[in-house]
C-alpha cells in the first residue's frame, strides 16, 4: 500500500458473495475521503452490509457522466483527497465504467492504485476447464449488424480462449450464433450466478450447450461465456499441396497469383505455396 497519499483507488467488490470483500478493500472504503460509485444505492447497501458508514462521501460516477466526473475527481485528488472508485460488482473498468476515469487521472499525472479482488471474467475462465495460458476478453458483443458478424468471425478464428459477457435474455441467441460461426463441436463453458448459492457452469460442445439454452427459460443473472480456441489446422502434405498448385495454375494467372490462392485455400504459408507452384510448373514444363 502507498499510505494515505492522494490517489484514485480502484476497489474490486463482490460479484455475489459478500465474503469476497477483502480486508484491504474494507480498509480503503472506510478511510476514503470520497467514494465514487457506478450506482450509489447499490454501493450504500454494500457498505451497510459490511458495516462501513457512507456518510456524505458517495458520488455517482457512471457511464453517462464519467467523462465530466473525471475532471472533478482529478481536481479532488489534486486537492489532497483519496478517492475510491467502485462499480456495481467486480473489478472497475472490466465491462464497467472506470476506464475513462483512469485515463483522465493518468493524463493529469494523478496516482492510480488498484485493490484487486472479485472478477467474473477470471472466475469463469479458471473454472471453465478450457486453456487459460492465453485468452482474450471480448466484453459484450454488438447486438446486430456487420460489427457483430465481424466479432463472431474473429472469435471463431482465435487461437486463444475467448471470454465474453452476455445478458440472460440474449445468451441463447449468442450461443446459437457462436455455434454457426465456430462449428458445432467447439467446446464452450457458460457460467452464471458465480459465487452465489445457485452458481452453475455448463460445459460441452457448442451445439449441445446452445440447444440446452434455447430449450430452457432465461436464467437470471449475467452470463460469462468461455469459448475454446480454434483447433490447429490439419497438416497439409506435399501431395495435396501440389494438386492444389496444379489446379491454381490451370485456372490461369501468374505463379504469384496461384501461390496466393493456394496459401489462402489450404492455410499454408505463402513461401511454401509459392515453392509448390514453382515445383509443379517446372516439373510440368520438363515433362512437356
Amino acid at each position: 500500500m502507498n499510505g494515505r497519499r492522494p490517489a484514485l483507488v480502484l476497489v474490486a467488490t463482490p460479484i455475489g458473495n459478500l465474503g469476497d470483500l477483502s480486508a484491504r478493500a474494507l480498509e480503503e472504503l472506510r478511510a476514503a475521503d470520497e467514494i465514487a460509485a457506478e450506482d450509489t444505492r447499490r454501493t450504500r447497501a454494500l457498505l451497510s452490509a459490511a458495516g462501513v458508514k457512507a456518510g456524505n462521501r458517495l458520488r455517482a460516477v457512471h457511464a453517462h457522466n464519467e467523462q465530466a466526473e473525471a475532471r472533478r475527481v482529478v481536481g479532488a485528488i489534486r486537492a489532497g483527497k483519496r478517492v475510491v472508485y467502485v462499480s456495481d460488482a467486480g473489478t472497475p473498468g472490466i465491462a464497467d465504467p472506470g476506464e475513462r476515469l483512469v485515463r483522465a487521472c493518468v493524463a493529469e499525472g494523478c496516482p492510480v492504485e488498484a485493490v484487486p479482488g472479485p472478477s467474473a471474467l477470471l472466475a469463469a475462465l479458471v473454472s471453465s476447464g478450457l486453456p487459460t495460458s492465453r485468452f482474450r476478453f471480448e466484453g459484450f458483443l454488438p447486438r446486430k449488424g456487420a460489427a457483430r458478424t465481424e466479432r463472431l468471425a474473429a472469435i471463431a478464428a482465435s487461437d486463444s480462449t475467448v471470454v465474453l459477457f452476455e445478458s440472460p435474455h440474449r445468451v441463447a441467441a449468442t450461443l446459437d450464433d457462436l455455434c454457426r460461426a465456430c462449428g458445432a463441436e467447439r467446446e464452450v463453458a457458460v457460467a452464471r450466478e458465480l459465487t452465489k448459492v445457485f452458481e452453475e457452469v455448463v460445459r460441452g460442445p457448442l451445439r449441445e450447450v446452445a440447444t440446452q439454452a434455447a430449450a430452457g427459460a432465461p436464467a437470471r443473472g449475467e452470463h460469462v461465456v468461455v469459448v475454446a480456441p480454434a483447433p490447429a489446422p490439419a497438416a497439409v502434405d506435399d501431395g495435396v499441396l501440389d494438386a492444389a498448385a496444379r489446379d491454381a495454375l490451370a485456372a490461369g494467372g501468374s505463379a504469384r497469383d496461384a501461390a496466393a490462392a493456394v496459401s489462402h485455400g489450404l492455410g499454408v504459408s505463402k513461401r511454401r505455396a509459392y515453392d509448390a507452384v514453382l515445383r509443379v510448373r517446372d516439373g510440368d514444363v520438363r515433362r512437356g
